[in-house]
């Protein structure tokens, strides 16, 4: 009996060390409330016991930490509460439980913004999580105006497709003429009620190859894509800093579905100007303000 005994507890600590293995291999998910009006909308929850905003956040950045010093990948979503409620609506999930929100955090972090831990201050981490959010936003909206344009009336193409297409040649077109550096890249479209922008990094080695990532290329062409479709008055600035040299800023003005370059004096304008306000900016010390230059004028190739 007694070796029995002891067969059965050494299979419950092999047991027990195997789910810790098996946890230390699983990737951890938080829902982040990065908005103190969001942390007191979800107070209405009786199940939702966390009382200060401030304290929450520590909180989390503590949970954070521990999990990077145990080895684990975490990975924080942004939890924003009226998106929390109609997800429950439609799964038909009771708000005030706790299993709810895991399951909410968990189709956000498949499909929604979320931000990878790497051990950033959560004063850090906020803006980052903010940023990748009005990122996604802004390029399911520009994907869903050019689902909505439908097919040309003239030639049967479907309009949103064929803008696309333009839009990712002319960017492939500007990095090809930009030359080698690493180069941050605007794109501003102005729309009824809002601006539409996106921001691409990327970087070119000396041999000319591009290092562009596929995610980030997309939402770029995608909100360019919007201005070629609707011919609004947009424009892109492209920043380029290379070793041992002053930033250069280039800018164009989309037209047609062509990107025209601006004047020197017209990018000095634009970059030195608030765009909130209008007021006048200080020029940065060590750039240099100069006129686009040409980047071509041919067609892409036509998807059918």
């Amino acid at each position: 009996m007694a070796h029995i005994n002891q067969t059965e507890r050494s299979r419950q600590r092999a047991g027990t060390s195997m789910r810790r293995a098996l946890r230390r291999e699983a990737p951890n998910t938080i829902g982040l409330l990065v908005d103190p009006d969001d942390f007191a909308a979800m107070r209405r929850y009786r199940s939702f016991t966390f009382e200060d905003h401030a304290v929450y956040l520590r909180q989390v950045e503590g949970l954070l930490r521990t999990f990077a010093a145990q080895g684990t990948h975490t990975t924080v979503a942004l939890f924003d509460p009226e998106d929390y409620a109609d997800f429950c609506a439609e799964s038909g999930l009771e708000p005030d439980e706790r299993t709810s929100r895991t399951r909410f955090v968990a189709e956000v972090a498949s499909a929604g913004a979320t931000v990878a831990y790497t051990g950033q201050p959560i004063d850090t981490l906020i803006p980052l999580l903010v940023s990748q959010a009005v990122r996604r936003a802004t390029w399911e909206y520009a994907t869903m105006l050019l689902a909505g344009l439908g097919d040309c009336a003239d030639c049967g193409q479907d309009i949103g497709r064929a803008a696309f297409d333009r839009a990712s040649h002319l960017l492939m077109r500007l990095l090809d003429t930009a030359g080698p550096g690493t180069h941050h890249i605007v794109c501003s479209m102005p729309m009824e009620n809002e601006q539409l922008l996106a921001v691409l990094h990327t970087a070119r080695d000396t041999d000319g190859t591009a290092r562009l990532g596929s995610a980030e290329g997309a939402e770029f062409a995608t909100v360019l894509a919007v201005g070629v479709a609707l011919e609004t008055q947009g424009g892109v600035v492209l920043r380029t800093t290379t070793p041992d040299a002053p930033d250069r800023v280039h800018g164009w003005r989309l037209n047609r579905g062509s990107l025209l370059p601006l004047t020197a004096g017209e990018v000095f304008s634009a970059y030195c100007t608030d765009a909130d306000t209008g007021e006048p900016v200080s020029p940065e010390s060590g750039v240099e303000y100069c006129a686009g230059f040409a980047i071509g004028a041919d067609e892409p190739e036509v998807h059918r």
